[in-house]
Formats: structure tokens, sequence, C-alpha cells
């Protein structure tokens, strides 16, 4: 995986706790946490179901939507330039 600097990533504006690491790793401590607890197979699967789409939606699907969207050059230009919107946050 060649990593390509000139473009932005959806991953450069986000807090650490929405990372693809911090969304993989809540993933799967809540899924382990689930069998680890009650070790009942049926209620893992019905925990990971869920957990397992929003994973792939979050770290898979979204980031590839937004590089579609053109979204991510807007932003970054914003950035760039000291975007005076922000400042009324």
């Amino acid at each position: 995986m060649g990593h390509q600097g000139s473009e932005p990533t959806v991953w450069q504006y986000k807090p650490w706790w929405c990372q693809p690491w911090s969304i993989v790793l809540t993933g799967l401590t809540l899924i382990t946490g689930s069998w680890w607890l009650l070790r009942m197979l049926w209620v893992t699967v019905l925990v990971a179901i869920p957990i397992g789409l929003w994973m792939v939606y979050f770290v898979l699907i979204y980031p590839k939507l937004m590089a579609q969207s053109g979204l991510l050059e807007e932003i970054a230009s914003q950035h760039s330039a000291g975007d005076p919107d922000r400042s009324q946050d």
C-alpha cells in the first residue's frame, strides 16, 4: 500500500477516538467482552453483527465515499486557507 502524501485522507481530520485503530479496537473489545462475560454464542453473534457492520462502514466504506465526493479536497483547502467559519465554533 503506497502512501500518497499529496492526497488528503479522512483520517487527517478526525480525532484520535475516531481513527481506524480505535474503531477496530473498540469493536473487537465489545465483541470479545460479550463472549467473555456471557459465554453465549448467540449473544456474541447478535453483538458482532451490528458492530461488525459499523466497523466495515466507518473503516472501509466511509473513507472511500468521502474521497469520491470531493469533500476532502474542500476541507483541505479550508484548513490551508485558515477557514474563518471555524473561529465561530
